[in-house]
């Protein structure tokens, strides 16, 4: 009996302690499970894998539905129609306002309908379960359920039903990626929610039941089918009325899916590499582009291209700016990253490429600070320099020389010989020099590498920088870095040409008469408004660019091809230019314009550009603007700068016979720089000695390695020593 006993209080204690031991594992397990929930919805979207880059409307640059939340397409819960907030509620929750979190109705009536047919037919999540669920991922398994309900339950003690309801309504996934009934709206019928039938609400409901595989593109007709039992039910709850039905069953979903209007990939990328969008402390980025401008200098980039693609070009950029505030306005690139379209996807804003004739206006600026005038006299005629071991022949673009040019003319008709003649004036190092401080941070070989010819533009620089330079002289000289977010301002500005010089060359780049020689007299750079242009060309014609500026915009625009193929004689006048008169008319629509700022310390004074007295009766007078101090001076080149020295031949120089001229009729130039006519010159030509008036003499050819010194006299005083200097003759 004993024994018996003993048997019965183990019995007994063991189902006491087992309960009750279970339970607490279950209590522990369960607290150990719950996740933390948040004190705020807008913290759970900070976390949104990306940050939402906008333009300076707010309209979003960076859309897209990849992301872990819906930061886009918000809207809060007063302005959701009545009627889909009743049908969401009656669909997913209908006792919501009612429970705690959990509907334990409808969960035992799940589980007897799922025990009942032996499968699960029927879920009873709650619209705070389904937004814990959205917050806290798990794995869809009855654990997770239990876990779920609980924090359901947490989180209504947090946050009241209308803000879970807005949360939901926000956030609730749909097909192709999309969140929210907004997004979802614009994803199927592209209209907002007030726009919406009663039908195309209904839909939006039962999509959300299975949005891995309800798609009304793919399998509207058990939409219609869910539709329709959705319907009874609403009108058992008197939500709707009976002569409804027939409207809203016979109404047809028409679907209209509209892509993004709004391409600016480049910039976007570009903002991710100056700025720390992870840590930026919001999910949304204000910048500086306008959405509008940049589509539609889009659309004209795009079709400016398919209409000259016979001259082999497929690639272009844009680049716009408010040159008054620092503002990068379009960032536009051609292509919209199409695979169509060869090289779309490379930056072409940023790409170092040959700009031509387009550095000229740094260079004469230069010119006009140290001593040169508009109307200084500069000679436009053969010319023929050292490149590398040989020698190069200058030409003007319509292989055309016009002897004795001004300044204006020289660059409004972008001369070649007259510049290369400027950059002997200004220096090249200190040209380099200059240019690094206007930004171009590519150019740093040594002056020898570039020659004569970085007058002409053979260095190689981005669009980016010659924009911000040209937008330098349209801010009176005064370097603005470009800005590209709104609200930072780089108030670091620099000074890196005088205002006077600066407003100068803006009046020659906007001179239409000035540029006759080369471009004619109704040139397509002949701007309505007052428009500094310059265009520029690169060698085998890699490269066309046209930029230009007005009183308040600045405009760069690049043509060509990232592959390095040579286009079909494309030209900057040829192509940009055209494209340029379009973004500024965009520009300048419905606006009160101004001309260009022209300094008022310049000085506007008569001379007399052919060197005769003013009062002579063959003066041919010129009225012109100077910078004060510089009016009375001699407007021809003033010799006394020039520094001496042996321009040919270089040292190491190697010349050829032509085997088709007779030996004895083969001669080279030696020239000495900076020697007036009457000034003499000892040549001593390898040992022999000769002497003539002048810096030219023409040697005749002979074979060998060749050794030429020199020494200059002026007023039978030696200016100058020309050390010796080694040339070969093959």
């Amino acid at each position: 009996m004993i024994y018996i006993y003993n048997y019965k209080k183990i019995i007994v204690s063991s189902a006491i302690i087992l309960p009750l031991a279970l339970s607490a594992i279950l209590y522990l397990k369960t607290i150990n499970d719950i996740k933390a929930l948040p004190e705020s919805f807008n913290n759970v979207l900070i976390q949104s894998e990306r940050v939402q880059i906008q333009d300076r409307f707010g309209e979003p640059l960076n859309k897209t539905y990849e992301n872990k939340w819906n930061i886009h397409d918000i809207v809060e819960l007063h302005e959701v129609p009545e009627f889909l907030i009743n049908s969401f509620v009656l669909s997913e929750d209908k006792r919501f306002f009612k429970h705690d979190g959990i509907d334990w109705y409808a969960r035992l009536a799940a589980v007897y309908l799922n025990l009942k047919n032996f499968r699960i037919v029927r879920g009873a999540s709650t619209i705070t379960e389904q937004v814990v669920r959205m917050i806290n991922k798990r794995p869809r398994t009855l654990w997770s359920k239990w876990i779920e309900g609980w924090e359901a339950q947490l989180l209504e003690k947090i946050f009241t039903k209308s803000e879970i309801l807005q949360f939901y309504l926000n956030q609730i996934p749909y097909a192709s990626n999309r969140r929210g009934i907004v997004q979802a709206a614009r994803y199927y019928f592209d209209r907002d929610l007030e726009t919406l039938s009663p039908k195309e609400f209904l839909a939006l409901v039962v999509l959300v039941r299975a949005p891995s595989r309800m798609d009304l593109y793919k399998d509207s007709e058990a939409v219609e089918q869910s539709i329709s039992s959705l319907t009874q039910r609403l009108i058992e709850k008197d939500l709707i009325f009976k002569d409804q039905i027939y409207s809203i069953n016979t109404q047809k979903l028409n679907l209209h899916n509209k892509p993004l209007s709004i391409s600016a990939p480049h910039f976007i990328q570009q903002i991710k590499l100056i700025t720390d969008t992870a840590h930026s402390g919001s999910n949304k980025l204000l910048t500086t582009l306008d959405s509008s401008l940049q589509s539609t200098v889009q659309l004209l980039l795009d079709n400016h291209l398919k209409n000259i693609e016979s001259m082999n070009v497929y690639n272009g950029s844009v680049l716009v700016a408010d040159h008054i505030t620092g503002e990068i306005l379009a960032w536009v690139v051609a292509g919209r990253y199409d695979n169509d379209i060869r090289g779309s996807f490379i930056d072409a804003v940023t790409v170092p490429r040959q700009p031509g004739s387009a550095l000229k206006p740094l260079l004469y600026a230069m010119a006009l600070e140290k001593g040169w005038t508009a109307s200084t006299i500069i000679e436009d005629s053969p010319l023929t320099e050292s490149i590398g071991h040989g020698l190069h022949s200058y030409q003007n673009y319509s292989r055309t020389f016009y002897g004795p040019v001004t300044l204006r003319q020289a660059l409004a008709n972008s001369l070649n010989i007259p510049a290369v003649k400027t950059l002997q004036y200004v220096g090249a190092e200190e040209y380099l020099k200059r240019l690094s401080d206007l930004g171009f941070d590519g150019l740093t070989n040594h002056p020898n590498f570039y020659g004569d010819s970085i007058s002409l533009g053979n260095g190689e620089v981005s669009l980016y920088q010659l924009a911000q330079a040209y937008s330098t002289l349209a801010n009176k000289g005064i370097l603005k870095p470009f800005i590209l977010v709104n609200n930072i301002h780089n108030n670091i500005q620099t000074r890196v040409y005088s205002e006077e010089a600066s407003s100068l060359i803006a009046n020659i780049l906007s001179d239409s008469e000035a540029r006759s020689l080369e471009f004619g007299d109704h040139s397509v750079l002949n701007f309505p408004i007052q428009t500094a242009v310059k265009t520029g060309t690169s060698s085998d014609y890699r490269d066309a660019w046209a930029l230009g500026f007005n009183y308040k915009y600045t405009v760069g625009i690049w043509m060509g091809n990232l592959d390095q193929t040579p286009t079909d004689g494309l030209t900057g006048s040829t192509g940009p230019a055209l494209l340029l008169r379009a973004v500024f008319n965009e520009l300048t629509k419905n606006q009160d314009t101004k001309p260009l700022y022209l300094s008022p310390k310049l000085i506007r004074h008569d001379t007399c550009i052919n060197m005769k007295n003013i009062n002579d009766e063959s003066c041919i007078l010129h009225s012109e603007w100077y910078i004060k101090g510089t009016e009375l001076l001699n407007t021809s080149p003033d010799q006394k700068t020039e520094k001496i020295h042996l321009r040919k031949p270089i040292n190491g120089l190697h010349l050829a016979y032509n085997p088709r001229i007779p030996a004895s009729s083969q001669s080279f130039e030696f020239l000495i720089q900076g020697v007036r006519d009457t000034d003499k010159v000892l040549w001593i030509i390898d040992g022999d000695p000769l002497e003539y008036a002048g810096g030219k003499y023409e040697w005749s050819l002979k074979k060998g390695s060749h050794l030429v010194s020199a020494s200059v006299w002026r007023n039978d005083e030696k200016i100058a020593e020309i050390e010796n200097t080694r040339f070969y003759v093959k």
